[in-house]
């Protein structure tokens, strides 16, 4: 699929980008702002007009996007060397790259198969290390907490989503973003809740978060350190 075309529009003086996506997982227009910058999701049914959406939302959408502005300033510089450390589970880790069968993380350290980093090189190693232990960690977790809400997922897909952290379709399809294992343990656990709460609410109701709640009581505080950490879950400058 081609990326979205960007778009131009001004709102109470202030000229804005934003890109316009549909999505067949979406049951209603919203617009996302992070980041990445500001985004009109809307169902495939594309009766919604995204202008008249964002004037809509014009005070909102310009208190978002300058937070974002100055979020952008906070991308660390990442340097993809043996010796250059990247957070893990919340945790600094250093790349090590060494003769093995295949790459891990232990003590500390996240180990790089040399024959993968040859042929490819750091960076596309650690991606397909984190990728990897992304989808052990997330079937592991949704596993328990879906049992423990009493839903049921068809799937989880490791995505690489430019605008949000995770995604639940209605046909069960849990999608997780791989960067996500970047962040500390029960910042990830927070998501994979939200996402298997939209199993029985579909909407951010007040019963939705009463879910969210009783299987992550400090959901808020992990919300907040999603939203105010987003740049330190930044992979490379190529993701902006």
């Amino acid at each position: 699929m081609a990326d979205p075309e960007s778009r131009e529009i001004e709102l109470l003086g202030n000229s804005i980008e934003y890109t316009v996506r549909c999505s067949s997982e979406a049951t209603e227009p919203r617009i996302d702002v992070d980041i990445h910058g500001v985004t009109v999701v809307i169902p495939d049914s594309g009766e919604t007009r995204p202008p008249e959406l964002l004037r809509e939302n014009a005070a909102w959408v310009l208190e978002k996007n300058r937070k974002y502005d100055s979020y952008r300033k906070q991308v660390p510089e990442r340097r993809f060397n043996e010796g250059e450390t990247f957070p893990y589970l919340g945790e600094q880790h250093e790349v090590v790259v060494e003769k093995r069968p295949s790459s891990d993380v232990a003590d500390g350290t996240l180990l790089l198969a040399k024959h993968h980093v040859e042929d490819t090189s750091v960076k596309r190693a650690l991606e397909t290390l984190y990728r990897r232990k992304a989808r052990e960690w997330f079937e592991e977790w949704a596993d328990q907490y879906a049992a423990e809400m009493g839903v049921e997922y068809e799937q989880i897909e490791i995505r690489n989503q430019r605008t949000k952290w995770g995604s639940c379709s209605t046909t069960g399809t849990l999608g997780l973003n791989w960067r996500l294992m970047m962040a500390p343990q029960d910042v990830i656990d927070y998501i994979v809740v939200h996402e298997l709460a939209h199993l029985r609410e579909s909407n951010h109701s007040e019963e939705f978060w009463s879910l969210v709640a009783e299987h992550d009581p400090e959901y808020k505080k992990h919300a907040e350190w999603l939203e105010a950490n987003s740049t330190q879950l930044i992979f490379s400058k190529e993701d902006l």
